[in-house]
């Protein structure tokens, strides 16, 4: 779990479509794990790091069938974002569906 103080309001502000595609592309050009940790280390403050992870931490929970309370005494992530993650889980552009899909293990051909 992470911790920080937020002492200025930041303000909302809308991402720049061709600056997104840019960082996406640009993540696609990850080779492995370190590579990715050295970069996002670098791009990100600590704070976003953790707010990434939390979120992550709580999208895999969710996916196990762990009720929202459970997920925040076990996190201390809050309800309020447990439920913000619970509805892009379901209902927006699948993106965390398709990873927790991958990390899955895969079963054999043969049923194992």
């Amino acid at each position: 779990m992470c911790y920080y103080i937020i002492t200025v309001k930041q303000e909302r502000r809308r991402p720049d479509p061709a600056s997104l595609k840019d960082l996406f592309t640009a993540l696609l050009r990850l080779r492995n794990k370190k590579e990715t940790e050295e970069f996002l280390t670098d791009l990100c403050t600590p704070a976003e790091l953790c707010d990434m992870a939390d979120r992550w931490k709580v999208a895999r929970l969710l996916d196990k069938g762990l009720p929202y309370r459970e997920i925040n005494a076990k996190t201390g992530v809050s309800t309020a974002t447990v439920t913000r993650v619970a509805r892009w889980l379901t209902r927006d552009k699948g993106g965390y569906r398709t990873i927790l899909d991958r990390m899955k293990p895969r079963r054999s051909r043969n049923g194992r």
